[in-house]
């Protein structure tokens, strides 16, 4: 199940969305080990390959989602 990593960047209005095969646990391995200063950047590659590398120094935020099976068609629960 892919997951979606949302990164805050400071001095940036937007954030960074990361839709990725990763486990959840895996994704936050990843940030925790970037943000205890072992890499100078967060590297995380997307469910289609493109890598994104951002600087440590500029993480604001990192929001690790957790896996959720996609819904089809307009009904909503209990319909």
């Amino acid at each position: 199940m892919a997951i979606d990593v949302k990164v805050g960047i400071t001095d940036t209005p937007r954030e960074l969305v990361v839709h990725t095969d990763l486990s959840s646990d895996d994704a936050q391995a990843k940030v925790e080990e970037a943000l205890s200063g072992k890499s100078p950047l967060l590297n995380l590659v997307d469910d289609k390959g493109v890598r994104f590398l951002v600087p440590v120094t500029k993480i604001a935020y990192v929001e690790v989602g957790t896996p959720e099976s996609r819904r089809v068609g307009f009904g909503g629960p209990g319909l």
